[in-house]
Formats: structure tokens, sequence, C-alpha cells
């Protein structure tokens, strides 16, 4: 493992701890969206259908275990959690993401490295990843204001796929046969899709003001 999927994967790991603070500390999940959360909830589930059948390290056992759990967690918390659920800004929240489930399922039956159905699983886990923050970042924009725990949660996110960039980069140089061109690209569109985020974010350390994102 590398330095950058190493950093990637703890920033990965921070970005869910913030949001799970947010929702300990303050008993409240305005400002996120759940059908992101399920979004995310379903890329685990998908991609991570080897960890009964394929063993590959302990790290690795454990990540997929913590971040299937947690995320699932999350949207418990959202759906069933009496004070939590109150919280939730389901007029904001109103994004189709079944759309999105079923545009990378399509794409993942078109477009894979293999036709297996544990490739074809993995691909639609991806297609999917790259997309599923579009119901958080039109949340954002809605609610205009964003709170401090929410924007380092989508910040967090963002670097960690920006880190896994660097990491695929890494692995072209110095793996004769890396070819998860699907991952690249996919990633690609997904870290293009937090630019006006980040923009606002920066701006907003720079001046030290709050986080505020056009509607």
């Amino acid at each position: 493992m590398n330095i950058f999927r190493f950093a990637g994967d703890m920033t990965h790991l921070i970005s869910i701890l913030v949001l799970l603070l947010k929702i300990y500390a303050t008993k409240s999940c305005s400002g996120i969206s759940r059908k992101t959360q399920e979004l995310y909830a379903l890329v685990f589930l998908a991609r991570y259908v080897d960890i009964f059948t394929e063993f590959i390290s302990v790290y690795n056992t454990i990540m997929k275990i913590v971040f299937i759990a947690s995320t699932l967690a999350i949207v418990w918390c959202m759906r069933g959690h009496r004070v939590v659920r109150r919280s939730y800004d389901k007029e904001l929240d109103t994004f189709r993401h079944y759309f999105l489930i079923a545009a990378s399922l399509v794409l993942a039956l078109l477009v894979h490295e293999k036709f297996t159905f544990q490739e074809i699983l993995w691909a639609f886990s991806i297609y999917l990843e790259a997309v599923a923050i579009l119901p958080q970042l039109v949340l954002l924009q809605r609610s205009g204001n964003v709170d401090n725990l929410t924007g380092q949660y989508v910040f967090f996110l963002g670097a960690y796929r920006g880190l896994y960039i660097l990491n695929w980069i890494y692995r072209y140089f110095t793996e004769p046969h890396f070819s998860r061109w699907i991952a690249c690209v996919s990633g690609l569109v997904q870290t293009a899709l937090y630019a006006d985020f980040f923009y606002y974010y920066f701006l907003s350390w720079k001046n030290n003001a709050k986080l505020k994102l056009p509607a």
C-alpha cells in the first residue's frame, strides 16, 4: 500500500467520524442528505460483497467492515433515532437519487472490465460513488449556510477522492499491470463535482467567514 492510498483511507474515515460526531454531539442531522448516506451504504455493500469470500489483509477487512457498519449506523440514526430524525431536512433533500442508482446499474452492465457478478457489482459501486455526493451538494446549495461540522465532512470526503487520484497515478507508474481505468475516470468525475464546494470552502477559510453556498 502506498502513502496516497493510506492517506485517502484515513481521510475518508475522518469524514465519517466527523459526521458521526455531528450527529452524536448535536443530536441533529440538519444539513445532511439522507439520500447521499443511503447511496454510500449501497456503494459499500455492493463493493465489499467479497468480504466473505476473499481475504487480502487484516487492514483491508477491518476497513471494509468499518465503512459498511458506520454508514449503516448513520442511515439508521437518520431514519430510526427519534430525536435525530426530527431534524432531517426532508423538504430540502428532494434529489431523485433513484435515477442515479438506475443509471449506475445500466452503465455497469454496459461498461465493465469483466462480465462477472462481482465485477458488475464493483463497477456499479464505482459509478454510483462518483455521483453519490450530488444529493448532499444540492441540499447544501438550497440551505445556503453550512454549519462547521457539515462543511468539514464534505471537505474531507472530497479530499479523500483527491488523494485516491494521486494513488492511481502512483500505481500507474509503479505497477506494470495496473488497469483500473473505470475507477480513474469515475474518480475524476467525482472530484470535479466538488470543485464548486472547494472554491467556496477555501474562500470562507481565507476570509475567516461562515461557509455559504450560492443557491
